[in-house]
């Protein structure tokens, strides 16, 4: 999930991991088991300790125990060094991180009792007040080794800010706190280490990681694709419409961009080239509809999860409230790919290329019966907790009993350790970005932050989104899009939200900002993923993904300006904008693709090609932006202006083309 993805089984040394061997080999899928026992135990109360009933933070500090020192077993300190063995100083701070997490989850009742967090050096043991210190510094060499340099020195600086914070000017500065008791409220509050990021990931996201996890060693890539190949393939530009249809089903699932583009790319991006797409073409494409996957529910990623725990709504709100974002998305992408092969003459694939649907149904009906299974526990039963569990647990028997795919012992171990890597990398991650949100809640700087920003853009929405969506997209080319929405929630979203915007509709914003990396060069991790596997060059693919997945810029700015498209607010007018929202779609990636459905090649027109294909891109984000609220204009006003622009040049090229002036090559 998020970009502590479901690896490929088989691929251990993903992201830069060690390759284990030896007594190491072993301690992995072990510490993955005992994680799970931790997580049933506390999921559905089943007093595994007899006697004894644990809280809410000796349960996180066991977690943390088990997952975070396991970062310096699988991740060097350095890339590429000693990446089949695990030095003795690796070994040494595996043991020190493990003992000082432990005495965190032996001390939480004193601490709790106590008040460790604000009065550390006058009740606390001096040990346990050192040991903060140690553990601070721990997580943020945890955090660099499973999320990058980057994210360790914004982390750093922040984490220990409320120890400078009254040599920094005014509006930013405060009172500083000493060393000791800021390492106290990092360690021993539940604002910090075990603030909303690893809340969430310990009440949630695990079991969802687990779930994408067993998805894909049951084979349900392969049934994905199969099906998609079955619904879309015989169409024009069959193989890219399959590659929308399989990435969003599997990555809805998964919530892992870089597995979904390698998982499904490596089947459908050479079958995008046989049937005429260039090479940049196809692995854009996956890459857009990997990215897109994402913020698809049912699963979507971690973010999501830490969004929910951020507002203090169930996840389920949060999941219907990004359905027809993702819809909208995905449509467009369908539109892009259907203009693109139009232009080019593109056809279907052979029909004797296709998969049966009653073959691929019969085999596979499984995943079908446990996706329902899933949508109906989250969001009917309203059970988000043990939703992902059930769903798992059903998936396997069935898997034993029915599937081709049936494990033995040593699929167990590889699940376990797939499991135990993915826990690893999102816990490090989320255990160092909480010290942001800790540092902040120390000081109270949000509040100034927030007056700061209304001041800076005088209390302008549109300035402050833009602002936002600049930053976003900033952050996310250097810090994992967790991360960046959690800076961004913590920093910008009180300001959107202080002008009136919706909360909800504020959060979704800064989420699909930070996945714009994902395919919007220099970064552009998805494009690099599928242009490795399109054999195209990087700069050129990550482009076209720009241009492919273009709606992806213009969908946060249509919800935050109407909530309805999130489920919030008044949803009279939904329909309405849904209406116009396709239309606005279709007329923009008939532009960006010089095919217009229903009129033709726009390369008939000639010299007015290019006029008019800036007008159909113009008339439909107009068509798309909802009247009213923030907006000068009321709906009606808004499509009438929308018709002024797009008519016209839409009647103008339907003559021009029916002339029948061939195209240019």
């Amino acid at each position: 999930m998020s970009e502590a993805s479901v690896e490929e089984p088989g691929d251990p040394q993903a992201g830069g991991r060690r390759r284990l061997s030896g007594v190491w080999r072993w301690v992995l899928p072990a510490w993955a088991t005992l994680t799970l026992l931790l997580c049933f135990n506390q999921q559905f109360n089943l007093r595994f300790f007899v006697d004894f009933t644990a809280l809410d933070t000796e349960y996180y500090w066991a977690l943390v125990a088990t997952l975070v020192p396991l970062a310096f077993v699988i991740y060097p300190v350095k890339r590429g060094l000693h990446v089949d063995r695990v030095p003795w100083y690796d070994a040494l701070l595996f043991l020190v991180t493990t003992a000082l997490t432990l005495s965190m989850a032996l001390t939480a009742r004193d601490s709790a009792a106590s008040g460790w967090e604000y009065s550390a050096s006058s009740v606390a043991p001096w040990w346990a007040m050192w040991g903060a210190v140690a553990l601070w510094i721990v997580v943020l060499e945890a955090l660099r080794r499973a999320g990058g340099t980057a994210l360790l020195v914004i982390m750093a600086i922040f984490s220990a800010y409320p120890m400078f914070a009254s040599l920094v000017p005014a509006p930013f500065g405060s009172a500083s706190v000493p060393l000791l008791d800021t390492a106290a409220f990092h360690v021993f509050s539940r604002e910090s280490v075990l603030g909303v990021p690893m809340r969430a990931f310990a009440e949630i996201v695990i079991g969802f990681l687990v779930f994408g996890t067993a998805l894909q060693f049951t084979g349900a890539g392969t049934f994905f694709i199969d099906f998609a190949f079955t619904l879309c393939g015989r169409y024009r530009g069959g193989a890219a419409k399959v590659a929308v249809f399989s990435s969003g089903l599997l990555g809805s699932m998964s919530g892992s961009v870089i597995s979904n583009v390698l998982t499904t790319g490596a089947m459908t991006i050479p079958a995008m080239k046989r049937t005429g797409f260039r090479a940049t073409t196809a692995g854009a494409i996956e890459a857009c509809a990997s990215t897109g996957a994402v913020l698809a529910p049912p699963v979507m990623g971690a973010t999501a999860f830490v969004m929910a725990e951020f507002l203090d709504v169930p996840y389920s709100t949060v999941a219907l409230a990004a359905a027809v974002p993702a819809v909208l998305y995905f449509f467009a992408l369908f539109m892009q790919v259907d203009c693109h092969a139009g232009r080019h003459s593109m056809v279907g694939l052979p029909q004797e290329e296709m998969p049966r649907l009653s073959t691929v149904l019969r085999e596979g009906w499984y995943y079908v019966f446990v996706i329902v299974l899933l949508v109906f526990l989250l969001l009917v039963m309203k059970r988000e907790n043990w939703a992902p569990w059930l769903a798992t647990g059903l998936l396997l028997v069935l898997n034993q009993l029915f599937s081709r795919h049936r494990w033995g012992w040593g699929d167990v171990v590889r699940f376990l350790e797939a499991n135990g890597r993915v826990f690893v990398e999102l816990a490090a991650i989320l255990a160092g970005i909480g010290l942001l949100v800790g540092a902040f809640s120390l000081t109270g700087l949000t509040g100034t932050l927030t007056t700061a920003l209304l001041h800076v853009a005088g209390e302008s929405p549109m300035l402050l989104m833009l602002m936002g969506a600049l930053t976003s997209f900033v952050l996310g080319m250097g810090m994992t899009i967790t991360a960046c929405y959690i800076f961004l929630a913590v920093l910008l979203a009180p300001s959107l939200v202080e002008v009136g915007l919706d909360p909800l509709a504020v959060h979704m914003f800064v989420m699909y900002w930070g996945m714009v990396s994902f395919i919007t060069p220099p970064v552009a991790l998805a494009a690099v993923a599928a242009s490795s596997l399109a054999r195209a060059p990087m700069i050129a693919t990550g482009f076209e993904a720009m241009k492919i997945g273009a709606i992806i810029y213009f969908v946060p700015f249509l919800f935050v300006m109407n909530p309805s498209m999130v489920l919030q607010g008044d949803l009279s007018l939904l329909p309405l904008h849904l209406v116009t929202a396709v239309v606005g779609i279709v007329l923009v990636c008939g532009g960006l693709q010089g095919f217009q459905p229903g009129v033709g090649d726009l390369r008939r027109t000639g010299f007015l090609e290019w006029p008019l294909r800036a007008a159909l891109v113009v008339g439909g984000l107009m068509f798309a932006a909802p009247g009213g609220g923030m907006m000068p204009l009321t709906p009606v006003q808004m499509t009438a202006l929308a018709a002024a622009v797009a008519v016209p040049a839409l009647l103008v090229a339907r003559v021009l083309c029916r002339r029948g002036v061939p195209a240019a090559a």
